[in-house]
């Protein structure tokens, strides 16, 4: 059964002509009869018959008429969505993103993209950077903020951005008269760490254990925020990207740059060989060559 039958005949109905329907629909009488007799035949009903005034539909007909209009409308619609989504007018992006760095960057990112496509939606799927590699294999999300390096061939991986590490502790401490210092200067205070689940703990660890020491744990929080303000009161120390620095405003809070510089890079990864709409496309086009303001004060790395 073929959709161009269904409309010329529902064109008939609506018109109770055959010489109406067939100059509405662009096709000549005989083509026209030649589709309705095709339909006929296909159905094994008659669908129309003429009287001396008008074509009149037949019972069957009717029901015929009743569904090819739900098959059309579907089609019409089907048609209509797809374009949407072709001119990006609407979708959904499924984004892994880690709470930090959903609080860092994501508004002014959320910000840009409504202004180009209004009607298409972000939804933030928020985890600890470590599990976001798992859902995008999985895909529960198409796309996913990755702590660099990555490990993994299936990925394709896009560079975010760099930001240095520093050293975080109460304005007042001894350390914080200093203009730079080693992570070895820090091996006998207490650390306040990002819970396990975060590549930031891991990361801070490491780093200390490539120092030579093991930091003592004092607390450990999903919270930046509650991280900083724990070292506004003097209770810990920590080392995090500059970049919550930036945010937080605690004037007890003061920064150190350390002596040797680790790098916080931060990558934009979806899997190689899945399909990407064209929304996501626009997406990541966007984040590739927009500017954003957090840069102006971010190190530029090779």
């Amino acid at each position: 059964m073929e959709l161009r039958d269904l409309q010329l005949f529902m064109a008939v109905v609506e018109e109770e002509s055959y010489t109406k329907a067939a100059a509405r629909m662009y096709v000549s009488q005989p083509t026209l009869s030649k589709s309705i007799k095709r339909l006929e035949e296909e159905l094994a009903i008659t669908l129309l018959h003429r009287t001396t005034r008008k074509v009149a539909v037949t019972e069957e007909g009717r029901v015929v008429y009743d569904y090819a209009k739900r098959i059309v409308n579907t089609k019409e619609a089907l048609d209509r969505s797809l374009q949407d989504m072709r001119d990006v007018q609407r979708g959904t992006i499924r984004i892994g993103i880690p709470p930090l760095i959903g609080t860092l960057f994501f508004p002014e990112i959320a910000q840009q993209f409504h202004q180009k496509f209004p009607h298409v939606t972000l939804e933030l799927v928020e985890h600890g950077a470590k599990t976001i590699g798992e859902l995008i294999h999985s895909g529960k999300v198409d796309v996913g903020f990755m702590v660099l390096p990555v490990n993994d061939t299936q990925f394709l991986i896009d560079r975010f951005v760099d930001d240095d590490f520093v050293a975080y502790m109460y304005k007042d401490h001894p350390l914080a008269q200093h203009t730079q210092i080693t992570i070895e200067a820090l091996q006998e205070e207490p650390f306040i760490l990002f819970s396990d689940d975060f590549a930031l703990h891991d990361f801070v660890l490491r780093s200390c254990e490539t120092a030579g020491f093991t930091p003592q744990v004092a607390y450990k929080s999903s919270q930046w925020d509650l991280i900083t303000e724990l070292i506004a009161l003097n209770l810990g120390v920590t080392i995090l990207p500059r970049a919550i620095y930036e945010k937080q405003a605690n004037p007890n809070v003061k920064i150190i740059p350390l002596v040797e510089p680790l790098v916080w890079r931060l990558g934009i990864v979806t899997l190689a060989g899945r399909y990407q709409s064209v929304a996501l496309k626009e997406w990541l086009s966007l984040m590739a060559t927009t500017t954003w303001s957090w840069q102006q004060y971010m190190p530029i790395r090779n």
